[in-house]
């Protein structure tokens, strides 16, 4: 029997124009980017949108049929927030679909001098029970929030159970141990917060040391790790560091491993979920045409085959490859425990 419930939204990162194009060429339905300033969570060089590749990529998605989403998802700095202004400005003005937004001031300014703009509620909001949400509904008119990755799925439904704002989830990619996007271990060991320096461990801190039995990574002079010869080697971020603890050196915080939800599409499914969220504006074009395209035929066969839906081989092995540690996980939304 096909699910009864609307499919969900498959919402894919683009962090380039390539990226976008590959996005909409292998099944999303809806592409999210930022521009070239510190008003986005991905601000570095190399990466997002100027006004001519924003035009042009919306202009690509809709034509499509797809939709649009920018995100202006940093806290605007007390000095000087006609930055966030303007981007918000330029956001109505480019004809996005949805704004995606964490600042509460910022929702009240779009609200405000556009009305008709719809607002999304961003993952950095850190909006984990459905009273927030209602909240900024009944202020801002939020109409879609994006859960952290914290909640258990039973969690995720009592929250649409409870609220009729439109609710997206993480479905692959890196996962976070700190408050979304305001992780304070990356901040302390670089002076430089995730939120409004476009990343965790920024490349500028990074060093990689040749010894002659490993390759050490620092991050501003931190040893992170060692990798053998022969091991592959991340990219260094604190949290997903190895390191000794009371004579063991092992992952203290937490394993380089990516989520992937593909076996519990079904559930989410059922349970309402609106949107499904790939992680990844810093990726490459190659990294999102393959998850997009895998996810796009397993969400469409969980919406067919449901009770006898089964994850292939060849989609598990696809994603496998682009998971960090080659590792995957279904993190918070399955804990045997409780």
């Amino acid at each position: 029997m096909p699910a009864t419930r609307p499919l969900p939204e498959l919402v894919c990162p683009a962090g380039s124009l390539p990226a976008l194009k590959a996005a909409v060429d292998n099944g999303a339905d809806t592409v999210y980017l930022g521009l070239k300033n510190d008003t986005n969570a991905r601000n570095f060089a190399g990466l997002n949108f100027d006004d001519r590749t924003a035009r042009e990529g919306i202009h690509y998605a809709h034509q499509h049929g797809r939709k649009v989403l920018l995100a202006i998802n940093t806290y605007a700095q007390g000095g000087d927030i006609s930055r966030w202004h303007r981007a918000i400005d330029e956001g109505a003005a480019l004809g996005v679909d949805a704004i995606i937004l964490a600042d509460i001031g910022l929702m009240k300014y779009a609200r405000d001098r556009y009305p008709d703009l719809r607002l999304h509620m961003s993952v950095q909001s850190s909006a984990t029970n459905y009273e927030a949400i209602k909240l900024a509904q009944e202020m801002f008119d939020i109409r879609r929030a994006v859960l952290p990755r914290v909640l258990t799925l039973d969690q995720v439904k009592q929250v649409i159970d409870h609220t009729d704002v439109e609710i997206e989830v993480f479905g692959f990619g890196s996962l976070c141990v700190m408050v979304e996007g305001r992780c304070l271990l990356s901040s302390y060991a670089t002076g430089e917060s995730p939120n409004s320096h476009g990343v965790c461990s920024p490349a500028k801190f990074v060093r990689w040391e040749h010894g002659q039995q490993a390759l050490g990574a620092r991050l501003n002079g931190i040893l992170i790790d060692e990798y053998q010869q022969g091991e592959p080697a991340g990219y260094p971020t604190l949290c997903k560091g190895r390191f000794e603890v009371e004579g063991d050196t092992y992952y203290a915080l937490e394993e380089p491993t990516s989520l992937n939800v593909m076996s519990m599409l079904p559930q989410i499914i059922d349970i309402g979920v609106a949107a499904i969220k790939v992680e990844g504006r810093q990726r490459s074009p190659a990294y999102v045409a393959q998850v997009t395209r895998t996810l796009r035929a397993a969400l469409d066969a969980a919406a067919q085959e449901s009770q006898r839906f089964a994850v292939k081989p060849a989609w598990t092995q696809a994603l496998s490859k682009l998971a960090e540690g080659q590792q995957q996980t279904l993190g918070a939304y399955n804990r045997p425990w409780k």
